[in-house]
């Protein structure tokens, strides 16, 4: 029961997707360690309105943020508070299997009041660190569960999907019937074993276009459920993470986007693919196969993807990672070892090293990254250096900069407390100081620098930010430059930019954020405003516009204005039944894409699908080109 003065009136709740923005709802989370080792944590959040959000973490640093478990929950709302009640099946939880042997369990409970952005926790722990930070949890003692048992899960699925294309002035149709579905089987506490046939995402979320005006590839995140789940076992990358440690670069040996998708986000088909996963408090193991199907374009392929850690003292942990792509005849192999180790409760070291290979004739490569990381209540500061050569080239991985030596620190600053001027609405003074230098590996020459700062970031007691920052950029061209439709010529190039960001309160109805820069940019000057605009009349109801607007004046002697606009929305008559929609348009490419998503969970886990998607595009000729589906899709999950 989470008692409340203002009752229904000081709730916020802001829609009703599941896995919701936890910094913007009230909720209640339960964070539950059973095997009592201090870093690992099955986490069950719910709002107000019997919304879900689940997710395991892992030292409080790799989180499964979209790990969807077998639970139910119900809410009421009343003049003086809500009530949660949560069932949670002891099948769906892990913990050892001690016989009659009493346990205890590493347990956390925390609420999130939103409308003064305040939380409560059964057991305190440090505003540095989040609550799934298990070694400052609290005990469950004198516990006497039933002994783990196997548990299954099926979920077979069976799809329609019409689909409809204009290439090239043809018109060509297509109607396929597909049948699938996935097996989990949770052998015991640790092993759980996967298996997919005729793996299907269609109800997975769409990308939000981004108008790229660096140099390098943008890091689109994830969302296919299969790969999401485990995805920290998996996951060995050092990078900008939550926030700015580690700057631009980023190296990551295994991206799973690199499987079952082409170059431009389309989805190629899988046929097959099974995962294995072993945790515990000694060590973590698995391995994935996957068979991807042949397409128009592309010919078919084999991945293979195994991975060990072993952990040692209180939350150390040494691993390595190998990725093999076998396709038409040839195999590439990116081998890796990682290590992570917690100095103390604020500073930790990360370091990796990775090497790629090819049967065929090509170069081999490698890659390394460490650093160093410092977190308290008042300072975070960090310390990356980075080394990439020429040739290394992980097809399964994604790596933002190659043949390049980087060095990015950056401290951050917390001000807080009673000598804080404006208190009642001032919540934090945040200034920082990020730099990044890269020098080509292969010369030493300097090819970039930035030095940047935020000498005004203020954090406001309703959760919204405004501030203003810096940067003195320096870039040294090689080759021509071609971002939206301008070309920049090879050259030695110094510039500055400003920029000016706010949000509002994200929880209320009406939310509001803004970034515009401004400043010189190469041989020219660019004008970048980002805008988002959301009205939430009541939770059931969420609709959201964004428009990103990039002007170049005399950037490669031409003046050109790029335009990207989307309108999205969700309409929920209850957790379970919902209607989603995303539009986009975007001026570069003169392309539209349309995805709307009905969904249905007729029973935990079990989902009725509608969807049709649009896309529409020129093509580099200049020819127009269309893509449009409709697909109806029925799931069903038994837990055994």
């Amino acid at each position: 029961f989470c008692q409340d003065s203002m009752g229904r009136k000081s709730l916020r709740a802001t829609d009703f997707k599941r896995d919701f923005n936890f910094q913007t709802h009230d909720l209640i989370t339960l964070c539950i360690d059973g095997f009592n080792d201090e870093r690992n944590a099955m986490s069950f959040a719910v709002n107000p309105y019997a919304v879900q959000r689940d997710y395991l973490s892992f030292d409080a640093q790799y989180y499964d943020i979209e790990w969807d478990a077998y639970w139910r929950t119900r809410t009421s709302r009343t003049d003086s508070g809500w009530v949660a009640e949560i069932e949670i099946p002891w099948k769906t939880l892990r913990y050892p299997k001690l016989g009659d042997e009493v346990q205890n369990w590493g347990f956390q409970l925390y609420r999130n009041r939103r409308m003064t952005y305040e939380i409560s926790a059964f057991s305190e722990f440090p505003r540095a660190f989040g609550a799934a930070r298990m070694d400052y949890a609290g005990r469950l003692k004198n516990l006497r569960p039933p002994p783990p048992t196997a548990n299954i899960r099926i979920q077979p699925y069976v799809l329609a999907q019409h689909t409809r294309s204009e290439l090239g002035g043809e018109d060509r149709r297509n109607t396929d019937i597909k049948l699938g579905g996935e097996v989990k089987w949770a052998i015991n506490s640790h092993d759980v074993f996967d298996f997919t046939l005729n793996t299907d995402f269609a109800q997975a979320d769409v990308d939000r276009q981004i108008n790229n005006t660096t140099r390098f590839s943008v890091f689109f995140p994830e969302r296919r459920q299969f790969f999401l789940e485990n995805a920290s076992l998996f996951s060995v990358n050092i990078g900008p993470g939550g926030g700015p440690a580690g700057g631009t670069m980023r190296i990551q040996p295994f991206f799973s986007r690199k499987i079952g998708l082409d170059a431009v986000g389309r989805p190629i088909p899988l046929d097959v693919g099974a995962r294995y996963v072993h945790r515990s408090s000694q060590s973590n193991y698995g391995a994935m196969l996957l068979r991807q199907r042949e397409s128009d374009d592309t010919p078919a392929a084999n991945f293979f993807i195994g991975r060990y850690s072993s952990n040692f003292g209180k939350q150390n942990r040494a691993g390595g990672l190998v990725t093999l792509k076998n396709q038409d005849g040839e195999t590439q192999i990116t081998s890796t070892a990682d290590l992570f180790i917690r100095l103390n409760e604020s500073q930790s070291i990360n370091g990796m090293l990775s090497a790629s290979t090819n049967t065929s004739a090509s170069p081999s490569g490698f890659a390394g990254i460490a650093q160093y990381y410092y977190s308290t209540n008042k300072w975070k500061a960090w310390w990356t250096q980075s080394l990439v050569s020429r040739d290394y080239n992980p097809e399964v991985g994604f790596v933002s900069r190659r043949n390049v030596l980087g060095t990015t620190p950056g401290v951050i600053r917390y001000l807080r407390g009673d000598r804080l001027p404006f208190k009642k609405w001032l919540r934090a003074i945040e200034p920082s100081i990020f730099t990044e230098f890269y020098h080509e590996a292969s010369s030493g020459n300097l090819i970039e620098r930035q030095i940047g700062s935020y000498p005004l970031y203020l954090n406001l007691q309703n959760g919204g930010y405004l501030g203003y920052g810096l940067i003195h950029v320096f870039q040294r061209l090689d080759l021509p430059f071609s971002p939206l439709g301008v070309t920049i010529d090879p050259g030695e190039y110094n510039y500055l930019q400003h920029t000016f960001f706010g949000s509002t309160d994200a929880s209320k109805k009406i939310y509001a954020q803004a970034n515009y820069s401004l400043g010189s940019y190469f041989d020219g000057r660019l004008y970048n405003g980002n805008y988002r605009l959301f009205f939430v009349p009541i939770p059931h109801i969420s609709i959201g516009g964004r428009l990103n607007r990039i002007s170049f004046q005399d950037v490669g002697g031409l003046d050109e204005t790029v335009t990207l606009y989307g309108l999205e929305g969700r309409f929920a008559l209850n957790p379970r039944l919902q209607l989603t929609f995303v539009y986009q348009q975007n001026s570069q490419g003169n392309s539209q894409n349309i995805n709307a998503r009905f969904s249905w969970e007729y029973r935990p886990l079990s989902f009725i699908y509608m969807v049709y998607n649009l896309r529409e595009f020129e093509d580099s000729l200049e020819v127009r080109q269309l893509q449009e589906q409709v697909i109806g899709k029925v799931s069903f999950l038994r837990q055994f």
